[in-house]
């Protein structure tokens, strides 16, 4: 697995998803601006795949971030994410408190994820 600088934080995503290819780019886009040490890694560039040691099918499951070495999922991943973008670190507070962050995870896991990788995979059988 290749390693990265300790000071840049990675995203792996669905770009072939529309929803979080539009929700990653509106974050790229305020990276780019304001220089942020973040790195966008679409899943379905297989050379940038393997640097995160995941298949393609766990990877759509879910958004990925690597933060000081550590792989995140899910909404800690949001949340890791939200916390290097000055404009969402009170996002990342809000969403880890423990009330509202049990809800998130619990609407995440098992509402939002499951139901945009079962878009992903009706995608995909499609061609």
């Amino acid at each position: 697995m290749m390693e990265q600088q300790s000071d840049e934080t990675a995203v792996l995503y669905n770009d072939a998803c529309p929803v979080c290819a539009k929700e990653i780019r509106h974050y790229a886009g305020i990276s780019e601006k304001q220089a942020l040490a973040i790195r966008y890694d679409d899943l379905n560039d297989a050379a940038r795949l393997q640097s995160w040691g995941l298949t393609a099918d766990q990877a759509a499951r879910r958004l990925h971030v690597r933060k000081n070495g550590q792989v995140l999922d899910g909404i800690p991943a949001f949340i890791a994410l939200w916390q290097d973008i000055p404009r969402y670190r009170w996002l990342a507070r809000l969403v880890s408190l423990p009330g509202v962050h049990i809800t998130a995870r619990l609407l995440y896991d098992h509402i939002l994820a499951p139901l945009l990788y079962r878009r992903h995979l009706a995608r995909s059988a499609r061609g």
